[in-house]
């Protein structure tokens, strides 16, 4: 038979005996840099406790690990996605472009988002207005909208330390970047009243329009240095505020947990960041934590079921369990969560 002759779904046929055949028997992951330690904890314990050999787990960022994870099927792709965001519509068809058509979706827990500062330096007592309105690149003065120029935390409120701003903040690519985005900047512009203020003045052809101009301009950060995109992970961050001491840094809460000894953490609302007041929903800049995993790899590469079931049990998600000693908050739902694994349920669209 000549190639030309060959179908489509003759190829896939064979690609996919192809696969099964030669699967590598060592689980691949990759994503968030605020899931990492977690599923570290987890591979290695998994290593130790099973007869399947320790996954590999990297880093590289939300968007990143789903990218990677859309890039096809086959012992060539990794198995699981890190993700500190929810998965996108645009993955999910781009993984559907590429013929990555189940995906299981797998929350696993929540982390906070916290503001944090060198452990001799000042302390902090914020709101997201006031982050919002140290960071925003256009701020609304007296209903109008202007360039934002305040220099010192006291100039955005009288009670904050009078001392520079400068904040390192999660760049676009981190799925932190997202949540910080909606529960810190977002949230801030529209208790300080501006974003009716950018609706307002703007010039958009109809309300939808003038909305969405509003939304990109609560959204829209200083390029004056006081507001620093990190594109690496939190040790970066950490090493910023190492040389710039009176510098502030959005960092996870297990990452702060585990660098207490050379950070002071800030109160948002009133509220210190904590796993109690996390799971009492106390605490207002938290988020969900997930995995996604490559169905079709189930069965193929050697213990990625096992994986994900331990990853899922008390002894390591549970309220007891192992990652909440690194900051994990656990979720209430995590025995539907377990319960959609043991039956292998893909996710559906989200729109």
């Amino acid at each position: 038979m000549s190639l030309s002759k060959i179908s489509v779904s003759t190829l896939a046929i064979l690609a996919a005996s192809t696969f099964a055949a030669s699967a590598r028997d060592q689980l691949q992951i990759a994503g968030s840099s605020t899931v990492l330690p977690y599923a570290t904890i987890v591979a290695e314990a998994f290593g130790e406790n099973f007869d399947f050999p320790t996954p590999v787990v990297e880093g590289g960022g939300s968007g990143a690990g789903r990218k990677k994870l859309c890039e096809g099927v086959g012992e060539g792709t990794i198995d699981i996605a890190n993700s500190s965001s929810r998965i996108k519509q645009s993955d999910i068809d781009l993984c559907a472009t590429n013929g990555v058509t189940e995906i299981m979706e797998v929350r696993f827990g929540y982390d906070g988002i916290v503001f944090a500062s060198d452990i001799n330096g000042a302390d902090f007592a914020l709101t997201p207005a006031d982050v919002w309105g140290a960071l925003a690149a256009e701020v609304a003065k007296d209903g109008a909208v202007a360039a934002n120029t305040a220099k010192t935390w006291a100039d955005v409120n009288a009670a904050l330390p009078a001392q520079d701003i400068m904040a390192f903040i999660p760049g676009t690519k981190h799925g932190t970047r997202e949540v910080f985005d909606e529960k810190v900047l977002l949230k801030g512009c529209e208790d300080a009243g501006a974003y009716d203020a950018f609706v307002a003045a703007s010039a958009g052809a109809d309300e939808d329009a003038k909305k969405e101009e509003a939304h990109d301009k609560c959204l829209a950060v200083r390029t004056d240095g006081a507001s620093v995109d990190i594109d690496g992970d939190y040790t970066e961050t950490l090493a910023r505020i190492d040389a710039n001491k009176t510098a502030i840094g959005v960092f996870g809460l297990s990452f702060y947990e585990n660098n207490t000894d050379k950070l002071k953490v800030a109160t948002i609302n009133g509220i210190v960041p904590s796993v109690e007041t996390i799971s009492k929903g106390e605490y207002p800049v938290s988020r969900p934590l997930f995995f996604y995993v490559k169905k079709a790899h189930i069965g193929v590469i050697p213990g990625l079921k096992e994986y994900v079931e331990f990853f899922l049990s008390d002894d390591m998600a549970g309220p007891d369990g192992e990652l909440t000693a690194y900051g994990l908050v656990p979720d209430p739902e995590l025995e539907a969560t377990r319960a959609a694994v043991a039956a292998e349920t893909p996710m559906g669209p989200l729109n």
